[in-house]
């Protein structure tokens, strides 16, 4: 026995390739990308299918679901395409047929779906078991021609049936029903268009090839999307991305109340409520935004007081969309209101042109509207062509038939005895009236009726008409403008169907440039009302309602007390001077109310824990302050260029090591010179044209100290006198009008101030 074992098997490790790893998986990637492009994603220009769609209506109509006849469950059909045509999960196949059945998702719907087939609002549609369909009449005439030898047919992934190549139909989906889709390094975005605008761009290019760009714009005016709306670019904007094939456009929402008394407010959207008291209402969204997603918007935009002079948002739609929007008060700018929502919401959305699609060699290629138009046109006029071929054939066949039943019926007694009495007739006659195969075969098959004097009229007749129509087709083929002038006759006939008059036909979206924007700020919409702002020492800010007396008490938290108070309006600004030289903004209508404590102003501006606020202003359109450190340093600051956008503020102020702001003062309309004290008493006055004014820095010196620095600073009138708190109870000041001895240049050391100064070197809490 031999101890060696032969192997049977092969080696499986025989099989194995050596390759480079990058050049394996680029070649591989790069059929997956071509199989995403060609397969799935990018629409073909002669049909404006993906091979997912063109299945499902190529399934419905083997099933023969046709508009007139009676539904069919959607199992059915998707069981149908996946099992036959398109090996593909079935969620995704029923998705897209769901799509071709949403009157708002498509323009011009392909299938006619009966049941819950989902809605604006976002929901989605029933299991496929519980609807129903069948196909549109566009769906119909989109696959006209298909047994009329127009486009090829190729087999199906498994080879046991076959499907067609594309859909051989006048009716120009790519462009009415548009096209989305995302394959591999490329995507497509076709917006839906009118029907009747295409056809008349399209004759247009057939009557003169070198038609302008501008002119086919003119007939082809651009985007109607299925929910209707309003493009608002301008018709140069426009006809630029059409040209490229690239570009995008700004399409809003129509306000409309078609219950409204008179037309402009109809046009505006307003509805009067009597008594002053009006609303708006929405009556058409952009396209691809879900109605109750806009609703939620507008409703969070409420609750985050981003739209403050709106008070509510209600859905009052049936099958008419119809979004109410009651203002804060009467009083709101209507158009301010609209502006706002646009902004704010998807009541204003962009939608991106890019026509890139496969040609006839399913190639992929972005193309502008003229050339889209003319590739289109050569695919029909192919189409037209193998049509009328396809018709020749078969007139030549019938001819051939027709001419023998005339030869049986000119010897029909012979025809006769022959079948009676030989033993092989078809070939006796075939021999002896010089007829083909298939002339002997049907005269052989002919009925007895058909032995009828009138029968050979009828004939003859027949052969008369198919030759006239034989004639006509060849002079058809043999005349390129013979067949323009067909296919402008079959796209006029279509076009009547899709008229401006038909519901189908007429436009839905409004194509006018929008007005300039009415410029609004967030500060436009806050209602206007008065409050007092009170700032503790440790931080703590709040709002009470109304101008209440700056010296009334207000409950503070255990060790805390008053730092600064300020009456403001709601629509103003409040500046924030922290120690460091940094300057915040607070809105005053953002401000907690005065019923607690309020919040620690930390929580609304990021503020280190350790730095404490210098001071508090109310700002004010071109107002000045005046702003010194501890060092003595200081300049004039204009409060316009303190605003901060973010939470962590604007530094105005540089300051090194431990030197810190405490002077933020306004300085009033008039006054001319500055009064400084500092920690050591030192006074001294100057004229405040010596002190710059600054967006950023350090300053210059106000005044100099041997020891100690800065306390306080102030702007007042030198003629009307230097004046200053005094101490105790009541609202006492005291002003010294003989000042001349303290007024020197600027960066002085100063002198001891006039008797009865406040002994903190404050000059007020002002």
């Amino acid at each position: 026995m031999s101890d060696t074992t032969e192997l049977t098997d092969p080696d499986p490790f025989d099989a194995i390739v050596d390759a480079p790893f990058d050049s394996a998986l680029e070649e591989r990637y790069l059929v997956y990308a071509l199989s995403t492009i060609t397969a799935r994603s990018l629409p073909d220009l002669r049909d404006g299918l993906k091979p997912v769609h063109r299945r499902l209506l190529w399934a419905m109509r083997q099933l023969k679901l046709n508009p007139n006849d009676a539904f069919k469950k959607s199992a059915r059909v998707v069981g149908d395409v996946i099992g036959k045509y398109h090996p593909h999960g079935d969620q995704s196949v029923y998705d897209a047929m769901v799509r071709l059945a949403q009157d708002f998702s498509l323009r011009y719907p392909l299938v006619d779906g009966q049941g819950n087939f989902g809605n604006i609002d976002g929901d989605n549609a029933a299991a496929y078991r519980y609807t129903e369909a069948r196909l549109t009449k566009t769906a119909l005439q989109l696959m006209a021609g298909l047994d009329e030898g127009t486009v090829d047919f190729i087999p199906t992934y498994n080879g046991e049936e076959v499907e067609p190549d594309i859909f051989p139909g006048l009716f120009p989906n790519l462009l009415a029903n548009g096209a989305s889709g995302i394959a591999v390094g490329m995507a497509t975005n076709i917006p839906s268009h009118n029907v009747a605008e295409i056809i008349d761009a399209t004759l247009e290019l057939i009557d003169n090839p070198h038609v302008e760009h501008a002119r086919l714009m003119e007939l082809f005016q651009g985007p109607d999307f299925a929910t209707g709306g309003q493009i608002v670019d301008s018709a140069q904007t426009i006809a630029d991305a059409y040209e490229t094939g690239r570009g995008s456009f700004r399409v809003r929402g129509v306000f409309h109340a078609a219950e409204a008394d008179k037309k402009e407010d109809q046009d505006a959207g307003i509805e009067r409520l009597g008594s002053g008291q009006w609303q708006l209402v929405i009556s058409e969204i952009p396209y691809q935004v879900q109605k109750g997603k806009l609703i939620e918007q507008i409703a969070q935009a409420i609750a985050d007081k981003k739209l403050p002079i709106l008070d509510d948002v209600r859905d009052e739609s049936d099958e008419q969309i119809r979004i109410v929007l009651v203002p804060r008060s009467r009083n709101v700018d209507p158009e301010l209101l609209k502006e706002s929502v646009f902004k704010l919401t998807d009541m204003e959305t962009r939608f991106g042109l890019n026509l890139n699609v496969l040609d006839a060699s399913r190639t992929p290629m972005v193309m502008g509207l003229k050339e889209l138009l003319q590739n289109w046109v050569v695919s029909q006029i192919d189409i037209l062509q193998r049509r009328s071929q396809h018709r020749l054939d078969q007139i030549a066949r019938r001819l051939e038939l027709v001419d023998g039943y005339i030869i049986a019926f000119l010897n029909l007694d012979r025809v006769i005895e022959i079948i009676r009495y030989e033993d092989d007739p078809k070939a006796v006659m075939m021999e002896e009236f010089k007829l083909t195969d298939r002339q002997a075969e049907a005269i052989l098959n002919m009925r007895l009726r058909s032995l009828r004097k009138l029968e050979e009229m009828q004939l003859r007749q027949e052969k008369d008409e198919l030759l006239a129509e034989k004639d006509e087709l060849e002079k058809l083929l043999a005349s390129p403008a013979r067949q323009r002038t067909r296919l402008k006759r079959d796209l006029n006939a279509l076009r009547k169907e899709y008229g401006e008059d038909t519901f189908l036909g007429k436009r839905r979206t409004r194509i006018e440039e929008a007005a300039p924007a009415v410029e609004f700020s967030m500060d436009a919409m806050i209602e206007k009302a008065p409050v007092t702002v009170i700032l503790s020492k440790k931080g703590w800010i709040r709002a009470a309602s109304g101008h209440v007396p700056l010296d009334q008490e207000f409950k503070y938290k255990e060790g805390d007390e008053l730092a600064f108070i300020a009456h403001a309006q709601t629509t103003d600004k409040v500046l924030i001077a922290a120690e460091n030289g940094r300057f915040y903004t607070l809105g005053a209508d953002k401000l907690p109310g005065a019923r607690g404590f309020g919040e620690p102003v930390q929580s609304m501006i990021d503020l280190e824990p350790e730095t404490r606020v210098a001071g508090m202003v109310v700002h004010k359109p071109r107002a000045r302050l005046l702003l010194a450190a501890t060092n003595g340093k200081g300049f004039v600051a204009e409060t316009d260029e303190l605003l901060a956008e973010t939470r962590k503020g604007r530094q105005v102020v540089n300051l090194k090591g431990d030197v810190k702001l405490v002077v933020v003062r306004q300085i009033a309309e008039g006054h001319d010179h500055v009064a400084c004290v500092g920690e050591n008493r030192k006074l001294v006055v100057f004229n405040l044209e010596e002190v710059p004014v600054l967006g950023r820095g350090q300053g210059v010196m106000l005044q100099r100290y041997r020891d100690g620095g800065l306390s306080d600073a102030k702007t007042f009138v030198l003629t009307e006198g230097l004046s200053w708190q005094m101490g105790g109870k009541g609202d006492r000041t005291r002003t010294e009008n003989d000042i001349w001895q303290w007024k020197v240049a600027r960066g002085a050391a100063g002198r001891l101030p006039p008797q009865g100064f406040p002994k903190d070197n404050k000059f007020s809490g002002e």
